[in-house]
């Protein structure tokens, strides 16, 4: 019998084999009709799969199954793979281990995006909602592309994939802030002076926090670039200019793998000494820095924007900027096309004076030849 009652029970399980298979569960239906019809829809679902299984290869993918093939494949060598992990972890256990990718609907993703916007993180001391941007990177992107990968390289189908776009989370337009000249050189005053090689190189090249920590092997002085693994896993490239290969030759020696270094100067073991400035020791210097030298309403990202402003302003030329950015959309760049607000008022001037000076030509007296 595949459907039965356990002694003292409240509902009927069920245990049946198909194609070499058991398939063994709880209805959680607590009379024997509804427990036979759950059986049926269980029996013809299992049938299903085991045909797909043979047509493709390819069994039922449990979400415990997909996370842990993602981070063997993609995740572990994201920049931030500690993230990573914590975000694949925080979908198995929401959804459950054993939830089949294929059956998460528009409604679980919805479900999943409703419990986050209840989740609160401290800023400045206090308990505030995390935000929508961080539970569109933390959460939809990541599941979106568990999806992607078990399509095009795991050659899985999913008829009821959810509609990603319809549970993005709205944002606000992301601010681009710029240094003033007194800011700069506050900020420069204020820096350390083993951090100042580093914080200078963050200046001139607008890189992430992350992705301004680089190692000796990602230097490549014959091809004039520094590159290394970025966001979502994409090359990052940096030209090495003049004023960067003058901060290079001045961390030659240092350390024999990474590039930029702090001088301990905790009383103890180690005092003195250079040792890599960490992702976590970059974040404290940044806090520390920055209230040292007053400036107010700046993020350590709002480097970036600051490069990028300066930069568009420069050269008038967005792809430029696109390039400096490593950004993979140049409509990522079209932030800071606010820049460019001052030449197209001076071009719109200059028709308009052109066309005063077409009119008052057609409109001036004709002398008459006697």
């Amino acid at each position: 019998m595949s459907v039965y009652k356990r002694p003292e029970a409240e509902t009927y399980s069920y245990d049946f084999q198909l194609g070499g298979r058991r398939f063994s569960g709880n209805t959680e239906a607590r009379n024997k009709k509804d427990a036979d019809a759950v059986e049926r829809q269980l029996r013809a679902k299992a049938r299903a799969d085991i045909e797909v299984a043979k047509r493709t290869g390819n069994g039922p993918l449990l979400l415990r199954y997909a996370t842990g093939r993602y981070w063997a494949e993609v995740g572990e060598r994201h920049v931030n793979r500690a993230a990573t992990h914590r975000d694949l972890s925080r979908l198995v256990e929401f959804f459950g281990p054993d939830k089949r990718l294929d059956e998460i609907t528009d409604g679980d993703v919805a479900a999943l995006v409703t419990a986050r916007r209840k989740e609160t993180t401290k800023r400045n001391g206090k308990l505030v909602p995390i935000s929508p941007a961080t539970i569109n990177r933390s959460t939809l992107v990541l599941l979106k592309a568990l999806f992607m990968r078990a399509k095009r390289t795991w050659r899985y189908s999913f008829p009821l994939e959810p509609v990603w776009r319809d549970h993005w989370q709205t944002q606000p337009e992301e601010r681009v802030r710029e240094l003033d000249s007194q800011e700069a050189d506050a900020l420069d005053a204020a820096v350390r002076d083993d951090y100042a090689p580093w914080f200078q190189f963050c200046r001139l090249t607008g890189l992430r926090r992350n992705e301004t920590l680089i190692r000796w092997s990602h230097v490549n002085r014959e091809a004039g670039i520094i590159t290394r693994i970025g966001k979502r896993g994409r090359k990052i490239t940096t030209p090495i200019t003049a004023d960067v290969a003058a901060i290079l030759d001045a961390c030659e020696g240092h350390h024999p793998e990474y590039v930029f270094t702090y001088i301990r100067r905790q009383p103890g073991k180690g005092r003195g000494e250079r040792f890599p400035i960490t992702p976590a020791g970059a974040k404290t210097h940044w806090r520390r820095l920055r209230a040292k030298s007053g400036v107010q309403n700046f993020r350590f990202h709002d480097i970036r924007h600051d490069v990028a402003t300066k930069l568009l302003r420069e050269t008038g030329n967005l792809k430029i900027v696109q390039k400096a950015l490593n950004h993979a959309n140049i409509a990522t760049t079209t932030k800071y096309a606010h820049v460019q607000t001052d030449e197209v008022a001076a071009g719109l001037e200059a028709v308009a004076r052109s066309r005063k000076k077409s009119h008052e030509k057609s409109h001036a007296p004709k002398l008459k030849v006697v």
